[in-house]
């Protein structure tokens, strides 16, 4: 967890909305210079601050609704933190709650140099990377309609596809099992809709793909020299992480990808875990499908999770393979070394 610890003359708390803001500005003596309720526009949060612009920094708690407002304050040269929502307890701790506390809470936690910070995305990479997300989401929905097919098949006792539902000829032919005139509209609804799916993000990945290229080509061409990591993988890993050198440490990495747990400990005494939300869950997903991807590759990787399943179970195996992936990406962008089969097998 990094704290915000830099002194300014005035300090910002805003409890942030759609639609509305309410502000709270305190000077060094923490006394309240401003707590106001605005519209969450920003000529009218741009006279609100003007008379203290000379020294002041402008924080708010990461939701959706934060883009608009980092970007502000980045055109103005106002130094804008973002607060990480699930480590604000203060705010969310209190008995009573509303949006004139919390943007009290928010500036008092900036003043004390006690509030944690999330990490602020850059601008020119953020779209880019929230529609690989939205690509990912739509991608889970396609699964989910192919995955409703084959259940429909398996409802009614028919013989099992030998062939991918990926295959458009395949589709095309599955509606024509079912002798229920209703069954065959509603498999016949699924297949439009995955059919529909795989147009949208076809062109998106290939809209991605020159993206990329212009970001940061070098480092998906890294990326991509893992076995089974591809186009599209290797620039979700990419965009999520944007720049490897903001973590101090591959323990920090390993943290933030949700590659390890973090232990709960009072006295001596280990009480479990805890932090299992806390992090990047793209990053995580990442990393879980790489392995899937690298055992279909390489077979020596396959027999080592054998192995680990004997000893931990399956899923704690994929897991141990996920976090030896997520260091091995860590220190091949730190080093802007492309992948050696050779050192990962003797590694793991």
């Amino acid at each position: 967890m990094n704290f915000y610890t830099k002194q300014h003359r005035y300090y910002c708390g805003i409890d942030l909305h759609s639609k509305k803001m309410y502000v709270c500005i305190l000077n060094q003596q923490g006394t309240v210079v401003i707590h106001k309720n605005i519209k969450a526009m920003p000529d009218q949060f741009k006279e609100l601050i003007d008379p203290y612009l000379e020294d002041i920094v402008v924080t708010a708690e990461c939701m959706f609704t934060w883009y608009w407002l980092a970007d502000f304050c980045e055109d103005h040269n106002i130094p804008f933190v973002l607060g990480h929502a699930l480590y604000m307890r203060a705010i969310h701790g209190g008995k009573a709650k509303n949006d004139k506390i919390d943007s009290l809470k928010i500036a008092t936690l900036l003043r004390g140099g006690m509030l944690p910070q999330a990490y602020v995305y850059p601008k020119k990479m953020r779209s880019t990377r929230d529609l690989l997300r939205r690509r990912t989401h739509l991608n889970r929905k396609k699964s989910e309609l192919m995955a409703h097919v084959s259940n429909t098949i398996s409802q009614y006792n028919l013989p099992r596809l030998n062939a991918n539902l990926k295959n458009k000829y395949v589709r095309d032919q599955t509606k024509e099992m079912f002798a229920d005139k209703s069954v065959q509209r509603a498999i016949d609804m699924d297949i439009g809709l995955i059919d529909y799916y795989g147009k949208e993000l076809e062109s998106v990945e290939k809209y991605v793909e020159r993206t990329a290229k212009h970001h940061d080509y070098h480092s998906v061409m890294i990326l991509q020299s893992i076995p089974g990591v591809g186009r599209i993988l290797s620039m979700v890993i990419l965009y999520e992480i944007h720049d490897i050198n903001r973590f101090e440490s591959v323990q920090k990495f390993a943290s933030y990808a949700r590659l390890v747990k973090c232990k709960k400990e009072s006295a001596g005494k280990i009480y479990g875990t805890s932090g299992s939300k806390i992090g990047n869950a793209h990053l995580r997903w990442a990393f879980a499908e790489a392995v899937v991807l690298m055992m279909r590759e390489i077979p020596e990787v396959k027999q080592r999770i054998e192995v680990l399943s004997k000893k931990h179970g399956k899923a704690k195996a994929m897991t141990i393979m996920s976090h030896k992936i997520g260091r091995t990406v860590y220190f091949m962008l730190k080093r802007r070394k492309f992948f050696n089969l050779g050192k990962f097998i003797n590694w793991t």
